[in-house]
């Protein structure tokens, strides 16, 4: 979503700088407003459309559980929960749901101290959330990772588990042996 935004402001500077000119009516400095064609917009949209990340969902397909302002915010780092949305990771802390953008930052919060109850992990192909201990990670595949550079996906489904397995790499495991892994960033 950033790169779509970025690539749209980019693209209006660099349309709208090359056609400024001044009035010459006007005896000011400031340049008149550029016009920007809708149709060179929605070129530049679609096209960085088509290169969105695998962990991307639209925001109605997205189970967000936090409230306030920050609901959908990654607790510990901030980062957007829709953008990262397949990797989120949803807990109870203190009686209050709690969500992450991924393992890697549940796995911050538990090494802080947090005491976390029913971890919940949201699954690649449902979209929904499944417990951490039913669900099958496929660890380190060629799909990039959400604050780590080894990627951790989860599924419902060991069948669905090998299929992705089987498209972009990876190991099979399940909800601890993904967790260490996951702390093992913090090691280097």
């Amino acid at each position: 979503m950033i790169k779509i935004l970025l690539s749209v402001v980019v693209a209006l500077l660099m349309l709208g700088c090359g056609n400024a000119k001044l009035s010459p009516s006007k005896k000011t400095s400031e340049p008149a407003k550029a016009k920007v064609k809708i149709k060179d917009v929605k070129k530049v949209t679609m096209k960085t459309a088509k290169k969105r990340m695998f962990q991307t969902v639209d925001t109605l397909d997205a189970v967000l559980v936090q409230d306030g302002k920050n609901h959908s915010s990654c607790a510990i780092c901030g980062m957007n929960l829709v953008m990262f949305y397949k990797t989120s990771h949803i807990a109870v802390l203190d009686g209050k749901p709690i969500q992450y953008c991924s393992i890697h930052c549940l796995a911050d919060h538990i090494q802080e101290g947090a005491e976390l109850e029913n971890p919940k992990v949201i699954d690649s192909v449902s979209l929904k959330p499944i417990s951490v201990v039913e669900a099958y990670y496929v660890v380190g595949s060629k799909v990039h990772g959400t604050m780590s550079r080894v990627s951790k996906y989860a599924f419902a489904s060991l069948d669905d588990a090998k299929k992705f397995q089987s498209q972009y790499g990876g190991k099979i495991m399940d909800f601890k042996a993904a967790l260490e892994v996951a702390k093992e960033d913090f090691a280097r």
